[in-house]
């Protein structure tokens, strides 16, 4: 009897073990489920939203300009981040506020992006931060699930006149 009550036991466990590495791995390499939460990222996602988020193309370096990235906050690694990436290493980017009378530029560096809100007045991003390494990248969004009558996938940034060409 005991003997019975110990091998359903180790292969629950045994099972519990093998379910739980195949869903770290789904969730790690593959994606999930993301609730978006705070002002930054208005219009595109609100606080509250329900996303997708992709992990391929950040193993796979398919992050592009546009794209809206979740990242580890580079001022509190415990916390994750959403914004939109603006350039790429080598890009030229506008590293001034919209409201800023002279304009900045600068480059961004190997291995790095530069991210900012769409909310350009209510965001934390690289223009308080700089450029965010690579590395930091967990997944890309691209389709949001909830509110329902917003589901699909995420439109382009309202602030696309500050994507720089040069």
């Amino acid at each position: 009897m005991l003997r019975n009550v110990l091998g359903k036991t180790f292969r629950f466990l045994g099972y519990t073990v093998q379910y739980g590495c195949i869903a770290h791995c789904a969730f790690e390499y593959l994606g999930g489920v993301v609730v978006c939460s705070g002002p930054s990222m208005e219009p595109t996602i609100q606080n509250s939203d329900i996303v997708f988020s992709e992990n391929l193309s950040r193993h796979f370096y398919c992050i592009r300009k546009g794209d809206i990235v979740i990242v580890k906050s580079p001022n509190d690694p415990k916390s994750n981040i959403c914004k939109r990436v603006i350039g790429l290493e080598g890009d030229k980017v506008c590293t001034s506020n919209p409201s800023d009378f002279l304009k900045s530029h600068s480059y961004v560096p190997k291995g790095h992006v530069w991210l900012e809100g769409d909310n350009l007045r209510n965001s934390t991003d690289s223009r308080y931060y700089g450029p965010v390494p690579y590395g930091l990248i967990r997944g890309r969004i691209w389709l949001k699930i909830w509110p329902l009558n917003d589901f699909g996938f995420l439109r382009a940034s309202p602030n696309g006149h500050r994507f720089l060409d040069d």
